[in-house]
């Protein structure tokens, strides 16, 4: 597999490409073969996989992340139409605490985004009927699931969608500001 690994503004986030094979039937790729990534420093023992569908454009998940000892590194990637993903850095040791940045990921594109230990993250919708997939390091707890409110105004975040006309689960919408929270990651 041909694996192309850049690094993005925020450390260890990183944005990747796996070359696909395209014929008249469509394309094939290994999304993931550990043995690559680890040669990219990207040795992770993912263990469960996730996917979310969603059917209007502008519904927002997140942003979210699992407190140690349940804390997740991610590889996400879209199965199916486009999305904005963002990732906030929430270690306060780190020099770029509190910053985010946002990465467009589709389909057609083929973009996998790695989220390392200590970033929140969450997306936004941008086609309708759009499936996201995303491998985790470690188990869903909800004792540990936390969040950090996705219109939080301290984050300046550029959402593609107005708060007013965002479509979110309850739970997103009551999530604290980044401000309000206690130390997580050392």
């Amino acid at each position: 597999m041909q694996l192309n690994v850049r690094p993005l503004p925020i450390a260890d986030v990183k944005l990747i490409m796996t070359s696909r094979m395209a014929d008249a039937r469509g394309y094939f790729c290994e999304a993931y073969v550990r043995s690559d990534f680890a040669a990219h420093g990207l040795d992770h023992d993912f263990m469960q996989d996730n996917e979310s569908s969603s059917d209007r454009v502008g519904t927002v998940r997140g942003l979210h992340y699992q407190k140690p000892p349940f804390a997740q590194a991610k590889l996400v990637r879209v199965l199916r139409g486009k999305i904005i993903d963002v990732v906030v850095d929430i270690r306060p040791s780190s020099p770029s605490f509190g910053k985010h940045l946002s990465v467009e990921l589709s389909a057609t594109g083929g973009e996998q985004l790695f989220v390392p230990r200590g970033f929140a993250h969450g997306f936004c919708t941008l086609e309708p009927n759009t499936a996201v997939l995303y491998k985790v390091d470690a188990a869903y707890s909800p004792t540990h699931d936390h969040g950090i409110n996705w219109a939080d105004p301290g984050l300046a975040i550029k959402w593609p969608v107005a708060p007013e006309d965002a479509i979110l689960s309850d739970k997103d919408r009551k999530l604290p500001m980044l401000r309000d929270l206690s130390p997580v990651f050392d």
